[in-house]
């Protein structure tokens, strides 16, 4: 009986792209694999017996990781710590997500793999705390690094703005952080592919690759992208400006980086994978909304 691969996080935004690309694949979800429950996943794993294991859940509330980092920690660490231990004894491989949270956001060059990680707030100490044990644990590994992850459903900056402008007639969003924001079935394909190379060549190049689309913007970049496109296929806009703002302005619990910017030549040049445009990956966004509309 052929070994399934097996997704950790069945209803997140990765775990659905996941679920497009490979029907044939195994999800679960916190009902049954609870990552506030770190003790209890060997016992889980153990039930399917995978071939390879890819962790697509994650606790993401950037803001209320800062007075719940103990919880974030849990289950951005402690539970991905449990999994690699896990797929080193059986000796599969073990497909992580991190965050480009990890960095303090210095200087306007994009992060490389081996640059010096100072997370600004509580859930990049999280991630980070994640990549670190995985990395020590040893095993095959790829840990994947990405920025402003949405998708076509569930609560992320896409739905949130489609929402605001169908509300109000002015926006103010931020325009002095600038990143690449990443679709998930981009993001889903790539570390596929990637995953696959890694497995079929003689030796596993375990370690971190940053995975994002390519391009740079601003949030205020992205979100008057994202109002612009609404317009053109037709839903409900209200909004007729979108006002440019520091992030002074806009103040949150948890810092955020200015420069989110991700060097991903490492993840070509070893699996030969590179992502899309941000606007190809919006554009392919809005077109699921549009059908759905």
């Amino acid at each position: 009986m052929t070994k399934p691969l097996l997704v950790i996080g069945g209803d997140g935004q990765l775990a659905r792209a996941y679920k497009a690309l490979r029907p044939d694949a195994l999800f679960l979800g916190r009902s049954v694999a609870d990552l506030a429950v770190p003790d209890k996943l060997s016992e889980v794993l153990e039930r399917y017996n995978p071939s390879a294991l890819i962790n697509a859940a994650a606790y993401t509330q950037v803001d209320n990781a800062e007075s719940e980092e103990k919880l974030a920690t849990v289950v951005n660490a402690e539970s991905p710590t449990a999994m690699a231990i896990y797929c080193s004894r059986k000796r599969i491989p073990f497909v992580h997500f991190s965050s480009d949270y990890v960095f303090d956001g210095s200087g306007d060059t994009p992060w490389k793999e081996d640059d010096t990680p100072a997370p600004l707030n509580a859930y990049g100490r999280s991630k980070l705390a994640g990549e670190d044990a995985i990395a020590r644990i040893g095993g095959d590994h790829l840990i994947f690094r990405s920025s402003w992850v949405y998708d076509a459903e569930g609560k992320n900056f896409v739905n949130t703005i489609l929402r605001l402008a169908s509300e109000r007639e002015e926006l103010r969003i931020i325009a002095d952080q600038f990143g690449a924001p990443t679709y998930a079935t981009h993001l889903a394909v790539a570390s596929l592919k990637a995953l696959e190379v890694a497995m079929a060549a003689p030796q596993f190049s375990s370690g971190i690759y940053h995975l994002c689309n390519s391009g740079v913007t601003t949030w205020h970049g992205f979100a008057t992208a994202i109002v612009e496109s609404a317009r053109a296929i037709g839903l409900p806009v209200k909004t007729r400006y979108v006002r440019a703002i520091p992030a002074s302005e806009y103040p949150l619990p948890a810092k955020r980086p200015a420069n989110s910017r991700l060097d991903c030549t490492k993840a070509l040049s070893m699996f030969g994978v590179s992502l899309p445009t941000w606007q190809e990956g919006l554009a392919a966004c809005m077109r699921i909304k549009h059908e759905s509309h």
